[in-house]
This record gives structure tokens, C-alpha cells and sequence, in this order.
């Protein structure tokens, strides 16, 4: 009897292992709730200041999310600087001298884990909570960010020139750069929306303005005051017409064949793409509902849990 006894509590540990790692294997809204309870707070706080002392660094947090999922998962690989064994991402096409906020994310990092009193927040969790922040700080819509996410001790250039949607892109080169990460034409469109915040560099929209037609001309001549056919590649011109404000107005340019990339205006070009640009134009609505719900969706990119990866001391390095 002793020894069924005994069998039964091990068998009873056992289950209760598997269903905890089960658990604890997946992104939940309440990660931190006992971990940390003050981690959220803070992180919100911190991006809040950041913010209010300069607009842009809400979509520069936003891309840092964006640019982090789609390359081998939402992992904080975007963070690691070079070292002999790190290829960092941030030499990238996608990412050098353009992604931004890397000192912001820093202060979060070193603010929540006074708070918490211990490295206990991942560097990709922080990244997924601010982009949240940093869109309702621009009036944008709110959501409950899945956490759990453990950080990647490696990092690639070469996929991020590989996986991150360049702003030359036609539209079945976007559609199948999102289905290659789980997202589908809908989620393409708008988290393209997230250019209703921000701003972009000369060279990113250069061709645009000098060698499509699908742009409005008066729209075209404004911008070849600040992007001159040579030179001058980091001159920055706004996302939209309100770069400091989420709204619907990057629909309604795109509409007016005012997009600032090439990537941008072939989502309403005549394609499968324009009836959800249309739609979005006139309805803030149903935009900042479905803009809500593929920021979750994107966030749920092959994110590390459980024992895979660690939580990063320093968001820069390994530990």
C-alpha cells in the first residue's frame, strides 16, 4: 500500500509538472501580476516621458517591435550589439541608422528591474509592452499585451535583410512577407497602419517621389524640396499629414495617392489590398479594433518561453 501511495504522489507531481510547464509555456496577459506586479507601471511611465519629451519616439518603439518579430521571432534579438560571435541586427539595411529608441528601452530596462528587484522582465517583453504604450501616448487604441517571452543569445543581419519588408516592395512581395510570418492581407494592412505615427528618411521614399506615377504630383514636388535626387539621404519627411497623432488620416493620404513609400502606396493601387485601405479611411473605429488585435497576433511570432533563451542583465549583450 505504502509503495502504491508513493506512486500516486509522483504521479500526481508529474502531472502537475507537465500542466505547469504546459502553462507557463504560453503568453498570458498576467505573466508578471505575482512576478512584478509594478512592472507594467513602470514600463509605462518610462515611455510615457520619453513621449511627451519627443513624438517620434512612439513610433521609433513601435518599428523596434515590428522589426524584432519579424526576424527569427519576437526575441529581442534587435537589441544585441555586434560582438565577435553577435551579427547584430542593427547593421542591417532595414535597421542601420534608421531603428531607433535603443537608449529608451535601455531606461525601462534599468527602471523596471529596480522595480521588480531583479532581472525578471525580458528585453522582448519590455519591447512588446512599449510599442502598446506608445500608441495609446499617441491616441491610439489600447490591448492586453501577451508576456512570457524570453530573449534570443543570438541575432542576425542577414535575416533581417531577409524577413523585414523593404519600402520598395510591391504588394505580392508584401503579401507574401507576411504570410511567411502567420499574417495574413487584412493584418498586412493594418499593422501598415502603424505609419499614421512617424517618420521615414530620403532614401526611403526617393523613388517613389522621382520614378512612380501612382503619386499625387503636387504631393511629389513638396517632397523633392526635402529629398533631392542626390544626397541629403537622411532628411526626414512624416509618415502622414499628422506624424504625431495615431488616427486615420495614413488611409485617407493613401487614398489621395499621397503614401510616402512605394510600399505604402501599393496597398491601395488597385489591388486585393484597397477595399480594406478604403474602409479603414473612413472608419478610426474598426481601424484601432483590428489594429489592436494584429499587434497581438504579430507579438505571438515564435516567441521563446519556458527554458528556451534567458532574461537578458543588459538588453545590449547576453548574459
Amino acid at each position: 500500500m505504502a509503495s502504491r501511495g508513493y506512486f500516486f504522489v509522483l504521479l500526481q507531481a508529474f502531472v502537475f509538472a507537465t500542466l505547469a510547464s504546459s502553462v507557463f509555456s504560453q503568453l498570458t496577459p498576467n505573466y508578471y501580476d505575482y512576478l512584478c506586479p509594478k512592472a507594467l507601471s513602470t514600463i509605462k511611465s518610462v515611455v510615457e516621458a520619453a513621449v511627451q519629451k519627443e513624438y517620434r519616439m512612439g513610433a521609433s518603439l513601435l518599428r523596434l517591435h515590428f522589426h524584432d518579430c519579424f526576424v527569427n521571432g519576437c526575441d529581442g534579438s534587435i537589441l544585441l550589439d555586434s560582438t565577435a560571435t553577435i551579427d547584430s541586427e542593427k547593421n542591417s539595411r532595414s535597421n542601420f541608422q534608421s531603428a531607433r529608441g535603443f537608449e529608451v528601452v535601455d531606461e525601462i530596462k534599468e527602471a523596471v528591474d529596480k522595480a521588480c528587484g531583479k532581472p525578471i522582465v525580458s528585453c522582448a517583453d519590455i519591447l512588446a509592452v512599449a510599442a502598446r504604450d506608445s500608441v495609446v501616448a499617441l491616441g491610439g487604441p489600447t490591448w492586453d499585451v501577451k508576456l512570457g517571452r524570453r530573449d534570443s543569445t543570438t541575432a542576425s543581419g542577414d535575416a533581417a535583410d531577409t524577413n523585414i519588408p523593404a519600402p520598395f516592395f510591391s504588394l505580392s512581395q508584401l503579401i507574401n512577407n507576411f504570410k511567411n510570418h502567420g499574417l495574413d492581407e487584412k493584418d498586412l494592412v493594418v499593422l501598415s497602419g502603424g505609419h499614421t505615427i512617424g517618420y521615414a528618411r530620403c532614401v526611403s521614399f526617393r523613388d517613389h517621389i522621382y520614378d512612380d506615377s501612382n503619386i499625387d504630383p503636387n504631393f511629389a514636388k513638396q517632397l523633392k524640396y526635402i529629398c533631392p535626387r542626390n544626397g541629403s539621404d537622411s532628411n526626414l519627411s512624416p509618415l502622414d499629414q499628422t506624424a504625431s497623432r495615431f488616427d486615420k488620416v495614413y488611409f485617407t493620404d493613401l487614398v489621395h495617392k499621397r503614401g510616402l513609400l512605394h510600399s505604402d502606396q501599393e496597398l491601395f493601387n488597385g489591388g486585393s489590398t484597397d477595399a480594406v485601405v478604403k474602409q479603414y479611411s473612413s472608419d478610426f473605429g474598426a481601424f484601432k479594433k483590428d489594429f489592436a488585435n494584429s499587434m497581438i497576433k504579430m507579438g505571438n511570432i515564435q516567441p521563446l518561453t519556458g527554458n528556451r533563451g534567458e532574461i537578458r542583465v543588459n538588453c545590449r549583450k547576453v548574459n
